[in-house]
């Protein structure tokens, strides 16, 4: 399988299961319309009755030559030998945790998939009795895994951070014990940010996400506080002091964008002209029924921004000055596990999320839909069928990313978008399909502009 585009002045080829992208001329982009394997000895001649008309017979045969020799060198529809890993796509041993520390927040963000923070549940704080059992949960259920990840999420994990703290400090108490490593984050509108706790972020979380639409009139239509005024001149400054702060260590800021702001590209450069350098914007994901929803009249406008902020993002690096787009990151050399390509975020499988009451969920998505319950560490419940099913959901068990050029990339979507928007989490809600091939045209051209210059 292939994927070609034009984007940027560049023809672009993506061999599917190799991941190798080829950068063509024309008649090479042109030929690859009319052959695939098996090859003959040459070039058919209906091909060459067609490119005649373009181009001089001997470069088409040549060229011809050349297509044949990359996918002898299985560079070029190259096979699909991923499946025989996905037979053994089994279940894992739990190696992340989202714990939903707070049920409970001082926004009132619209577009928010959680009800404005209570997860349509009733406010609630976590507390330490029941964070304590959750770090044994993981440290049981990891098994051999050294290393843990463990995320401070909500509503908004600031208002119980004396038990963010305690968890924290019980979890290290444990690692020495059980041979473990965590690795800490913390997602934050920054409404509570102050020097203590920027100082605690810094020293213990490894990543910390930090909650900000980008433009000020962006941000403060939809991140509203509960008086209804907008939270950007609070958070803004705060976020930066702890930026500035935080030294080599990893963070981003993360934003939303509705159909009010189709213009992101701004958003993302605001975002940059603030002071950030790891910079993500995403679309909302939310029922068409919604005003601020994205549908698919708006997806021109979109792949249209995409290109636009692909070429800004260009023209800024032609200026010495460069910062990661989250969706722009691309490793084309290397990339994940075959496992991980396969089934992506591990969701249900090697990652739960635990709420306030101790239930354990797929993911912090997946949070109050009772079906989707998989247990609770007060009671001492875990669903291990769901477990495995959660497992095997990866590309193919999913018809429609089975014959999808991305799906190594994507690695199946999100299981909570697919089940809560496409009815099932082995089928493929298509709206942020579109969206994500989109995003990886765009990651790819930016690789092809940097081997570009490089090699000039």
């Amino acid at each position: 399988m292939i994927h070609k585009y034009k984007l940027g002045g560049f023809n672009i080829v993506l061999d599917v299961n190799s991941g190798g992208v080829h950068i063509v001329d024309e008649l090479t982009y042109d030929m690859l319309d009319n052959v695939e394997p098996p090859f003959e000895n040459s070039c058919p001649q209906k091909v060459m009755d067609k490119l005649l008309r373009f181009y001089p017979r001997d470069e088409i045969e040549s060229c011809y030559n050349e297509i044949v020799e990359l996918s002898n060198e299985h560079i070029l529809f190259s096979e699909d030998d991923y499946e025989k890993y996905a037979k053994v796509s089994v279940a894992s041993p739990i190696k992340a945790m989202c714990l939903n520390i707070a049920h409970d927040c001082n926004l009132r963000c619209k577009y928010c998939f959680a009800s404005t923070g209570d997860f349509g549940g009733g406010r609630k704080l976590m507390s330490f009795e029941t964070g304590k059992k959750a770090i044994d949960f993981l440290l049981e259920k990891s098994l051999d895994r050294k290393n843990l990840e463990l995320d401070f999420f909500g509503g908004e994990p600031l208002m119980n951070f004396d038990v963010v703290k305690q968890i924290v400090q019980y979890a290290r108490s444990r690692e020495a014990e059980y041979g473990k490593k965590f690795r800490f984050t913390i997602t934050t509108n920054g409404m509570l940010l102050d020097d203590d706790k920027i100082d605690f972020i810094n020293k213990e979380m490894s990543n910390v996400v930090l909650s900000v639409d980008g433009r000020k009139s962006v941000n403060d239509n939809m991140r509203i506080r509960v008086d209804g005024s907008g939270s950007y001149d609070k958070i803004v400054p705060a976020f930066k002091k702890l930026v500035d702060a935080r030294g080599e260590k990893e963070y981003y800021v993360r934003g939303t964008f509705t159909n009010h702001n189709l213009d992101f590209s701004d958003d993302v450069f605001s975002m940059y002209d603030a002071g950030f350098d790891q910079i993500s914007i995403e679309p909302v994901v939310c029922d068409a029924s919604k005003e601020y929803a994205i549908t698919e009249k708006d997806l021109p406008a979109i792949f249209k921004e995409y290109e636009k902020l692909t070429q800004r993002i260009l023209d800024n690096e032609k200026k010495g000055k460069k910062f990661n787009f989250f969706h722009f990151m691309l490793d084309l050399d290397q990339g994940p596990c075959a496992i991980k390509r396969l089934r992506g975020c591990g969701c249900g499988n090697d990652y739960v999320a635990i709420t306030p009451d101790g239930d354990i969920y797929p993911c912090h998505q997946f949070v109050g839909i009772d079906e989707y319950k998989m247990g609770n560490i007060d009671a001492g419940t875990f669903n291990y069928d769901m477990k495995a099913e959660f497992a095997k959901a990866h590309v193919y068990t999913k018809p429609e990313c089975r014959k999808c050029w991305a799906k190594f990339y994507c690695s199946g979507g999100c299981n909570a978008n697919n089940y809560q928007y496409a009815g099932d989490i082995h089928n493929a809600y298509k709206m942020t399909c579109q969206l994500e091939k989109k995003r990886l045209e765009c990651a790819i051209m930016i690789k092809a502009a940097h081997c570009a210059e490089n090699n000039q």
